[in-house]
């Protein structure tokens, strides 16, 4: 029996979704959960699997369509299966979906072909953000690689071809020079002639900035910032990786996770959502991760965090971060969220605000590790402190909930043996 693929529906609002391109053609065999088509919602590029076994009898949609949610975008049907054994279709004219011509769509449709691929018009060549990177990270020309892709884009097979056929160049020893030479400065210092580069935004960043325009102006931020004593978490995780191989070892961001998660449960207000006149109270702690991409941030999530242990957690979040890096990201990874977590401590940011990704009523924006000089008992001495800050919605909490919500979250930082019960 023939089944329709329609359109999936990645979050509460989505409405409607942009197929980027077919990963299986009109004709070719798929087997289920083999990945029929990417599509592009406003959060991501999303792989949509195939729920049925078969062949791909047909695409009822194009790339670069897009269509509302529910909408049918494929037939698959049993080898050798006709036509009209598909009631779906039997009797007449193929259904075609309602897809959204408007004027916006057509813009979303410019900014999002920026995502997947560069036109020839402004001079560069068609490639894939991943083909892209990989071509910087190596030093190699793409007008000088042959696209494989769609309508001759370059895409990562073709690079790690380039690379087998390139040679590498040796790189010289520098010597020091045994006495210094002196460097003439010119009188003029010429400067190169240039003009203004003009970037089209892209989709996903569009929908980044519009959201959170929305956010701030909709949404009744404050915040609460406190300094974390972080000397256990690290002395604790630096027993566990100690003992773990270099792909397991745990970031200081699994801690968090863990804690937040917990801590969630004491303050269900701050892992809930405003819909009309109700607060929704969530269930499940589904902690979301922003991540940073080339096109904006990402947000992936970590379902009931409070369940899981810190290893289960780092895993299960270093998948999907890889995922939505190499552009693989799945449905599950992205949707669900009741509670996000900003983390730039990487990036040897001490401190900052983060805007609340709605509808959730927090975030929260977590800063470095920092040695610094503390006094304790009269006594100054070194200490290693994390300062974290909370954005809250007002509607939905206040601040004295939110302060100790704060307060029972750095409890569990500082004491991060109540994480392991």
């Amino acid at each position: 029996m023939a089944e329709i693929i329609a359109m999936p529906k990645l979050g509460f609002d989505m409405a409607e979704g942009t197929l980027v391109r077919w990963v299986v053609g009109e004709g070719e065999p798929i087997d289920k959960g083999q990945v029929l088509a990417e599509i592009e919602t406003d959060k991501a590029t999303v792989e949509v699997e195939s729920s049925a076994a078969g062949i791909v009898y047909q695409h009822l949609v194009k790339a670069g369509d897009v269509v509302p949610v529910g909408t049918p975008i494929a037939v698959i049907a049993a080898p050798g299966e006709k036509v009209e054994d598909i009631p779906a279709i039997a009797g007449g004219e193929e259904p075609r979906p309602t897809v959204v011509q408007t004027d916006q769509a057509a813009e979303q449709q410019a900014s999002a072909s920026q995502t997947v691929a560069i036109s020839e018009d402004d001079g560069r060549t068609k490639a894939s953000p991943l083909a892209r990177r990989m071509a910087k990270e190596y030093g190699i020309n793409l007008k000088q690689v042959q696209g494989s892709g769609p309508g001759g884009r370059v895409v990562k097979r073709d690079i790690e071809k380039a690379l087998k056929s390139t040679p590498v160049a040796a790189t010289p020893e520098l010597e020091t020079p045994a006495v210094p030479v002196a460097v003439p400065i010119p009188a003029v210092v010429p400067v190169p002639t240039g003009e203004d580069q003009h970037v089209a935004v892209d989709k996903l960043r569009a929908i980044i900035g519009r959201r959170m325009v929305e956010s701030k102006t909709q949404i009744p931020h404050f915040y609460l910032t406190s300094e974390v004593d972080m000397a256990a978490v690290m002395e604790l995780r630096k027993q566990f990786n100690s003992q773990l191989p270099e792909e397991q070892k745990l970031s200081v961001n699994d801690f968090i996770i863990k804690s937040v998660a917990l801590a969630l449960r004491q303050f269900p207000n701050l892992n809930a959502s405003l819909q009309g006149n109700e607060i929704i109270r969530h269930a499940h702690r589904n902690i979301g991760v922003a991540v940073a991409l080339e096109s904006g941030l990402m947000t992936i999530v970590c379902k009931d965090a409070d369940y899981k242990s810190l290893g289960l957690i780092s895993q299960e979040v270093k998948d999907m971060v890889a995922r939505a890096r190499a552009g693989k990201v799945r449905p599950e990874d992205i949707e669900g969220s009741t509670f996000s977590i900003s983390n730039l401590g990487m990036f040897d940011v001490e401190h900052f605000v983060a805007i609340i990704n709605p509808p959730e009523a927090a975030i929260l924006a977590v800063g470095s590790v920092k040695e610094v000089p503390v006094v304790e008992n009269g006594v100054i001495k070194a200490g290693l402190r994390m300062r974290i800050t909370l954005s809250a919605d007002h509607r939905i909490t206040d601040g004295a909930e939110a302060a100790r919500f704060m307060q029972a979250l750095k409890n569990y930082l500082e004491k991060p043996a109540l994480i392991l019960l």
